[in-house]
């Protein structure tokens, strides 16, 4: 493991931290008027889940942890967890269901997403920022209700409801953005 100065840690960074291990999901250099610069960090606890917000001394030495960042291409899910192939050896690897909770809504077969592991655990999932999903169920817009950019709700293949704008219908593919779930556009 190899040490770095808190000033050069960088968002993605997996860091050991008050005993416990953490990714880094922010940072914010702060120089205030009186004192030394610091280094304000928002890390999520790989043992807990739990964000914290942690304060550095510019001049502090932060460990780094040796991860491994892999591109697995999700294939099904069964009782003994959501299993993913390994594009490089077409090995099947098989997570918790604990570890994909967040991502289920977006999982379809043949999806790309990026795995990361620390000591050969898996202990992260990240979604491409764009999913295309195909529309399953939505009811009929109601013809001349235009006024102020109106939705309605639509299921997906994955059966996530998203909010869509009336002239969606069964069958249309969409593309929605994986971080709030949003409506992007037709595909």
């Amino acid at each position: 493991m190899a040490s770095v100065v808190a000033t050069n840690l960088k968002k993605g960074h997996c860091i050991k931290y008050q005993g416990e291990t953490g990714l880094v999901l922010a940072l914010d250099h702060r120089t205030p008027g009186k004192g030394n610069a610091l280094i304000a960090a928002t890390i999520r606890s790989f043992q807990s889940g739990k964000t914290k917000s942690i304060r550095f001394a510019s001049s502090d030495k932060v460990e780094l942890v040796d991860t491994d960042r892999q591109k697995l291409e999700f294939s099904y899910a069964d009782p003994s967890g959501y299993n993913f192939m390994d594009l490089t050896t077409y090995e099947t690897i098989t997570l918790d269901k604990e570890l994909v909770a967040e991502s289920t809504d977006f999982l379809k077969e043949g999806l790309e997403v990026e795995v990361l592991f620390i000591e050969g655990n898996a202990v992260s999932i990240t979604l491409p920022a764009t999913v295309e999903l195909l529309v399953t169920e939505s009811s009929e817009g109601i013809k001349g209700d235009t006024a102020n950019n109106p939705t309605k709700p639509a299921v997906l293949e994955t059966g996530k409801t998203v909010q869509v704008p009336l002239f969606v219908k069964p069958g249309d593919i969409l593309k929605i953005n994986t971080e709030d779930a949003s409506y992007l556009g037709r595909a």
